[in-house]
């Protein structure tokens, strides 16, 4: 049985000063300092890491594997400044893959000078009779060409249906399934493969799949469980049920590990489709959309409690989280506390709430998995959430800190291809909050990266999700700068070999310094990128 004996800086809640690290058979072994290692171990392998430090593999609790990868091997649109550069890089793309369906995400036109997206007009005008399906940063709404509607049933009386604006609700979901139906098996399996190739190589050993039938689809969601890869993919099937026996029966079907993920209630901000109590500050006429009414929210959580299975919702908007709690609170009622915080339930996004409504999730039990790139792209006083809800209802949303602080567990994670694979970045998002109240200590975040999503997906040992003796080897290896013992009000101390401080080191996270590099990603002592 061979001993790998790592030397370079491990980060370690049982032992924060250790700079050498023991795996075996795929499982942390020891952990210590170098000398003491070289002598407990002396037939070891030993791997000098040349100052490179060892942490906690990531994991991430929200994702969409295909469409991810879609957007890294095809037409990414998240770099268009404007409607102009975004037309360019359409026809730029449309031109090099002349036989394909141009399939497309990631515009975003509320950062953009005039703040409106293109026209189906404009996209006919460059595309002709091609088919073109470009779905808008938060998968919420999309363009689509004339040439695409016109085979989608029934397209123009469904609701959310613009003839030159973006589709939404219903419409999108229609426009959406046909588009799909277009791509070719070999594009769709190239795009699992890069997208979770693409996580390895930042330090994710585990994603969480959103899938359903309005997302994917159950052919791309088997398809996807069929790949053999080093990251694991644990899904979450969104789908409604209203009886025990049909959330067992699902759960059979689909392989799914819950009946959640993006089961929708609402919307997004950015496409105004988020539920609101009030109305949009930008678009009075409307306050968003309600996907799930709160009978079916009940029932789905009552069948789902009665089975044993997790359940969640997609919620995002306050009345979404309202229209969610309330029903969490009714299941309560009728199994009790422990009956309901035994299912590990879950809500998606979670952008909207209020301190009472976080304080029962917490006593609940309650995981509320989501993504701090939010509120590095969308927060601040000019940013997308002040335009579209106003400054002062803006600034209110994802307050992390208000839910850790009533015992809500957190889960972070990118919703890519909605935001970037990067989790490093999320860790400092949740920490320089642009609402400073709303932010988490580093240490704190960078647990909800990691440890965080393990217990969201019910691994609860105690041990996965970090670096001590009998742990999963599930680690990164990175080029950082300097280390730092990080305070919980995110003040720096330098270096500390001190081991009476207890607390592991974390590479510098200030915003505008570079952000760690990945060298080597392992997972259960195996290598899956370097």
């Amino acid at each position: 049985m061979t001993t790998l004996l790592l030397h370079g800086r491990v980060h370690s809640p049982t032992h924060p000063d250790a700079t050498a690290m023991a795996v075996r058979d795929g499982v942390v072994a020891w952990l210590g300092s170098d000398d003491v290692g070289r002598s407990q171990f002396p037939d070891a392998q030993v791997v000098d890491l040349d100052g490179g430090f060892v942490a906690p593999a990531f994991v991430d609790s929200h994702i969409h594997v295909t469409a991810t990868g879609l957007t890294l091997t095809g037409l990414d649109l998240r770099a268009a400044g404007s409607k102009h550069h975004c037309l360019q890089l359409i026809a730029d793309h449309a031109a090099a893959h002349p036989d394909e369906l141009v399939w497309g995400h990631g515009w975003d036109e509320s950062a953009w000078p005039d703040g409106a997206p293109p026209s189906t007009a404009e996209l006919d005008a460059l595309l002709g009779d091609r088919p073109a399906y470009l779905s808008r940063i938060d998968v919420h709404s999309a363009l689509a060409s004339s040439a695409l509607r016109r085979q989608v049933p029934g397209l123009a009386a469904a609701d959310g249906f613009a003839d030159e604006r973006p589709l939404a609700g219903d419409a999108h979901h229609l426009v959406r399934a046909v588009a799909r139906d277009l791509l070719s098996s070999a594009q769709l399996a190239q795009a699992r493969i890069a997208a979770l190739d693409a996580a390895a190589a930042v330090g994710i050993v585990c994603v969480h799949e959103c899938a359903g039938p309005e997302i994917g689809g159950p052919d791309d969601w088997q398809a996807l469980r069929a790949v053999e890869h080093g990251v694991d993919v644990i899904g979450y099937w969104g789908e409604a049920v209203s009886s025990p026996a049909r959330a067992r029966e699902l759960m059979a079907e689909t392989g799914a590990h819950g009946l959640g993920g993006d089961l929708f209630v609402d919307g997004a901000v950015g496409s105004r489709t988020a539920w609101l109590r009030e109305p949009y500050a930008d678009a009075p006429e409307t306050a968003g959309n309600c996907y799930l009414e709160p009978g079916a929210l009940t029932a789905h959580l009552r069948a789902c409690t009665e089975a044993g299975v997790t359940a969640g919702f997609h919620v995002i908007g306050d009345a979404a989280v309202s229209a969610a709690v309330a029903a969490l609170e009714r299941v309560v009622d009728e199994f009790g506390t422990i009956a309901v915080a035994r299912c590990g339930h879950r809500l998606e996004h979670l952008e909207m709430v209020t301190g009472e409504q976080a304080a029962k999730l917490g006593a609940w039990g309650v995981i509320a998995s989501m993504q701090p790139n939010f509120d590095a792209l969308w927060g601040g006083g000019d940013g997308m959430y002040a335009r579209r809800l106003g400054s002062d209802r803006g600034s209110q949303l994802n307050p992390f800190a208000l839910l850790a602080s009533q015992g809500v567990p957190l889960a972070f994670g990118s919703d890519a291809p909605v935001t970037g694979l990067d989790p490093w970045a999320s860790v400092r998002a949740a920490a320089h909050h642009h609402t400073p109240d709303s932010a988490l200590s580093v240490r704190a975040a960078f647990a909800a990266a990691t440890r965080g999503g393990w217990r969201a997906a019910g691994v609860r040992d105690g041990l996965t999700g970090s670096l001590a003796p009998g742990a999963p080897a599930s680690y990164a290896v990175w080029d950082v700068g300097e280390l730092d013992v990080v305070a919980p009000d995110n003040a720096v101390q330098r270096w500390s070999t001190d081991p009476r401080s207890r607390v592991p080191l974390l590479p510098r996270l200030a915003p505008g310094e570079a952000l760690p590099r990945c060298r080597q990603t392992v997972h259960r002592g195996a290598v899956i990128y370097g």
